[in-house]
């Protein structure tokens, strides 16, 4: 990375220094203090490093020892300039011409990091009860979490995706007495859910068990009348309409493009045996009590605000109990780190989870917990409240209306500890008013000037054919074998696109270090404009054979990165639109 190659002169500059006993009295330095800016203003250079800091140390003043420092870095086709005490740097072209020519010859590997440390990393998201369709606070999950994903595979981890399906709790009771009330209906029966505001949230009221009640009349035809459906056992009703309701939720995510790698069964997880045995492990350590009738755990040991309750006075067990059991057993199964998306209002929830982990041996570190805030959808101006109690826009409407990839980047383009606002309006426009559209258009834009360098054309008047201005085996061995010296020729208008591009390398770095997604949708909003203003202020294909070249290059370049950073997102990059 560039800002990583400056870095690296000034520090190899700084110890030529010390050793001319050149910066005071300053005798040693440790790398790594220095950090490397870029300029609020680009006339002053593409990086800044600030080694005013080191002052203290030589006992000399800051420009002073920005400048002796200057005096050391070795002189190459870069520029720099000290600015108090900044030293400020140019690239050259020669630094510009090999990010191009690295971009050409890693393709759609270019921005991944070299020399990691790699790690087994089991993500978990979404994990919405199977209860009804996903809202959209599930497509905010869906989004960020896949392509935080594809974020950590592209950066190097072996990533393993989980969704945890809550199908132990009560509201599966809950979701088959529904189903009752909607089977009664469809057999004619004058029947309704309670009015009463506490008897009704005993229930799921909304229309989309119907369709539910149709499919299970429809695989249970000896059902004729509503006697018949009383003799059948609540769990029937309970077990169909959850499985139902999983396969809807698990189609939308194939819709999406959300691929897992498992789903884990709560109800499994209790059937197994494990969440007696993690209760069994805290009461040999010494970690419960019991008050009340009730199982505490001393979660207060561990940096809790207090104590928690697993087992209550019925005998029957908290979330926490087998929240326990769940993240201890992930351990078990080799992942070296584990990270959870949840929602904002979990927030008290993470130090439990950790406080179990940690008093079951295990390093509570390794979970990493990302709290997530909620999507307001904006349809005309006006919010629309969302719940699984009442009619709702789900997210599978929002996606029919505004299609997969709108969705994925909106629901993708802030950062996860905002409340989105997702209008619903602007994500269906094709303008340059709706960020992926905007993006998108520049994609289609580069494989069109593409198209057009190599295709040929008639003239519209005389009928004859025009040759292209590069044939295509003409341009494939240009990518194939490019000379790199091309570049030089067009560095003056696409200096600024050449730096926007060489960024996805440390962007890559610092989001999948900061588990972070939207600064990928804010990355490629910045590199469409840059890419935009380079076509409108230059013409591309020229009576000049090397300059096009050079420039059908950068637009191969731009089109690559842009390609890589898209699918991170796991939105599409069109070739035509």
């Amino acid at each position: 990375m560039l800002r990583d190659y400056f870095l690296n002169k000034v520090e190899e500059a700084i110890t030529k220094a010390i050793t001319e006993q050149k910066l005071g009295q300053m005798s040693e330095y440790s790398k790594g203090t220095l950090i490397v800016e870029k300029p609020k203003n680009a006339d002053f250079g593409d990086f800044a490093i600030n080694v005013s800091s080191l002052a203290r140390y030589a006992k000399i003043a800051p420009p002073v020892i920005a400048n002796t420092i200057a005096e050391f870095i070795e002189k190459e086709d870069n520029e720099y300039t000290v600015i108090a005490g900044f030293i400020n740097f140019k690239a050259g072209k020669t630094l510009l011409s090999d990010l191009v020519n690295e971009i050409i010859i890693k393709n759609e590997n270019f921005g991944r990091p070299e020399n990691i440390e790699k790690e087994k990393i089991i993500l978990e998201y979404i994990s919405a009860n199977p209860t009804g369709p996903f809202h959209i606070g599930h497509g905010r999950w869906a989004a960020m979490g896949s392509a935080l994903a594809n974020l950590l595979k592209f950066y190097g981890h072996e990533v393993y995706q989980e969704f945890y399906i809550n199908d132990a709790g009560s509201q599966i009771q809950k979701l088959g007495r529904s189903l009752i009330i909607r089977v009664k209906q469809e057999l004619g029966e004058n029947i309704d859910f309670p009015t009463d505001e506490e008897e009704r949230k005993n229930y799921y009221p909304g229309d989309y068990l119907i369709p539910v009640a149709k499919a299970f009349l429809e695989k249970n035809s000896d059902i004729k009348s509503t006697a018949d459906v009383d003799k059948i056992d609540l769990q029937v009703y309970c077990d169909f309409a959850k499985e139902y309701e999983e396969q809807v939720q698990r189609d939308l995510l194939d819709k999406l493009k959300v691929k897992f790698d498992n789903f884990y069964s709560e109800l499994t997880l209790h059937k197994s045996g494990k969440v007696d045995e993690c209760v069994e492990e805290l009461k040999k350590s010494g970690k419960i009590y019991e008050q009340e009738g009730a199982v505490w755990f001393k979660s207060s040991d561990y940096g809790d605000e207090k104590d928690r309750v697993i087992k209550k006075a019925d005998g029957s067990n908290t979330y926490l109990t087998a929240d326990i059991a769940y993240h201890a057993g992930k351990l078990e199964r080799g992942f070296d780190r584990m990270i959870d998306i949840w929602g904002a209002d979990h927030h008290g929830y993470v130090a439990r989870v950790k406080a179990s982990l940690e008093a079951l041996g295990y390093d509570p570190n390794k979970l990493e917990v990302l709290l997530g805030q909620l999507v307001n959808l904006v349809i005309d101006g006006n919010e629309v409240r969302m719940g699984k109690r009442k009619n709702m826009v789900t997210l599978e409407d929002l996606v029919d209306e505004v299609g997969v990839d709108a969705t994925r980047f909106w629901m993708s383009m802030r950062n996860i500890d905002t409340t989105l606002d997702f209008d619903i309006e602007l994500a269906k426009k094709s303008t340059d008013e709706n960020p992926v559209f905007y993006v998108q258009y520049a994609h289609a834009r580069a494989c069109s000037i593409i198209r057009n360098a190599t295709g040929e054309k008639t003239d519209t008047q005389t009928g004859k054919i025009i040759p292209p201005a590069i044939t295509q085996n003409e341009f494939d061995n240009l990518i194939k074998n490019f000379d790199k010296n091309l570049i030089s020729l067009t560095l003056t208008e696409a200096r600024k696109l050449i730096l926007k591009l060489e960024e996805f390398k440390h962007l890559i770095i610092t989001s999948a270090r900061d588990r972070q997604v939207y600064t990928i949708c804010r990355y490629v909003q910045e590199l469409a404009a840059e890419f935009h203003s380079f076509y409108n202020s230059t013409r591309v294909i020229t009576d000049d054979k090397n300059l096009t070249c050079a420039r059908l290059a950068l637009v191969y370049a731009f089109k690559t990165v842009l390609a890589n950073a898209l699918n991170i997102l796991a939105v599409t990059a069109p070739e035509r639109m």
